[in-house]
């Protein structure tokens, strides 16, 4: 009989085996991070409603449609956070990190974001990201580096059909300009009232929109490529030139808009063609401005958010060979109360020694005792009876080949171990 509860609509919600791969895909994330020195920060799950208006940015869906926002019982307005780095600026600047060494500050972080959106497959009201940002630096080499680290996870578990996007949306010296142009060319255009609107307060977010008719009118829309002063068509190339080292292919993609107001040149995005209308499966880009728009101090930086619902959505698409490590590898079945004790105990050492074990618990008999062995997956069975016991050994039973030998009670650890390495 089922509860009477479910999960809310709109829920990312993973149970075994799925969560095993959800939380070994975060784990390989955690690596790589490690590998290039990214610290790993815990972050509060809501913050003060006004961190994502001047953050993200009013104008945008995020903060103008889709955020959950809630008066505590101080009376204060509090936002349960729907994307990452505007909350990962502020703990970086409320516990001083810019100060504490060499920059850019490097940090990563994960867990659940939220947005009331109408759920679909890939696009949820409570999902997953893996955030990273490196905060103090402009130089190009970080801004590469951010890219490396994604696509070199991507390929780690085994994804072939990710593609990466790449734009510059410039900075505030040559974006006003453009900003000007493409406000002359979308005020021609046939547009429904909302979307007028939004050319006066942010017309790029014109350029984002998703809906097939405003696509087809915006097709010939000035492109912030062609309007980039100097510095940041030097720095859009050398980034071009990095990637080229590291042999990561990028597609040039002039259209391309991220939705939130904080991005400032370098932009991307990685794609997987197999997931349709929701192929975003994460992104990122500078945002120079942002610290002080936040109210902190000229602090440049750059990061990216990965969505952990659309990573596991391409790898089960792909059929990609990733998989979780074994929840069990050695199983103990214990046939008498003597033999229960024996075989808890030589559970908890091969645990200690790495190994993942598990056992038959409530005095189950042998038939009953194999089966629970061969649904937990593990490669081997230790079993154990009086006749067993009083012969100082126990059986090893290879699960998949049906091989069974007496290994000496002492022994059973190191055998396993070299078994199973």
């Amino acid at each position: 009989m089922s509860s009477t509860f479910q999960a809310p609509k709109g829920v990312s919600e993973y149970v075994p085996p799925r969560a095993d791969l959800f939380s070994a895909i975060r784990q390989a994330f955690a690596e790589q991070a490690r590998l290039a020195g990214y610290g790993y920060l815990e972050l509060a799950v809501f913050e003060d409603t006004n961190l994502f208006k001047r953050g993200v940015g009013e104008s945008t869906d995020v903060v103008s449609k889709e955020m959950y926002t809630f008066e505590d019982r101080g009376g204060r307005s509090l936002t349960l956070r729907p994307e990452f780095t505007a909350g990962v600026l502020r703990s970086v600047l409320e516990h001083g990190l810019h100060k504490q060494g060499a920059l850019p500050v490097k940090i990563w972080t994960t867990g659940p974001a939220f947005r009331a959106e109408r759920p679909q497959q890939g696009r949820y009201r409570q999902f997953y990201q893996l955030d990273l940002e490196a905060i103090g630096s402009e130089d190009p080499q970080v801004d590469a580096e951010t890219i490396a680290l994604a696509w070199n996870w991507y390929r780690s578990l085994g994804l072939t059909r990710v593609r990466l996007l790449l734009n510059s949306l410039g900075c505030k010296e040559c974006r006003p300009a453009y900003r000007t142009r493409l406000q002359e060319f979308l005020r021609g255009l046939d547009l429904d009232e909302p979307t007028r609107e939004r050319i006066e307060i942010n017309p790029l977010r014109v350029l984002d929109d998703k809906r097939p008719g405003v696509r087809a009118q915006v097709e010939g829309a000035p492109l912030m490529a062609d309007h980039l002063c100097g510095e940041c068509k030097a720095h859009h190339d050398r980034v071009r030139e990095l990637l080229a080292d590291l042999d990561i292919p990028w597609e040039d993609t002039p259209t391309l808009v991220r939705g939130l107001d904080y991005y400032t040149r370098t932009t991307y995005e990685f794609d997987h063609p197999l997931l349709g209308s929701q192929s975003g499966i994460g992104g990122g880009g500078r945002y120079d401005g942002l610290s002080e728009d936040i109210g902190g101090p000229p602090l440049p930086g750059i990061g990216f958010g990965l969505g952990l619902d659309r990573t596991v959505l391409a790898l089960e698409a792909e059929g990609a060979a990733f998989t979780a490590p074994p929840r069990c590898q050695v199983f103990g079945v214990a046939l008498g109360e003597e033999a229960q004790r024996t075989v808890f105990t030589l559970v908890n050492e091969l645990r200690g020694a790495g190994i993942a074990a598990d056992m038959a618990y409530g005095g189950k008999k042998l038939k009953g005792a194999m089966k629970d062995a061969d649904r937990s997956g593990a490669r081997y069975a230790i079993i154990l009876g009086e006749r067993d016991i009083t012969a100082g050994s126990a059986q090893v039973k290879d699960l998949e080949g049906g091989d069974q030998a007496a290994v000496p009670l002492p022994q059973i650890v190191s055998t396993l171990k070299e078994r199973l390495s």
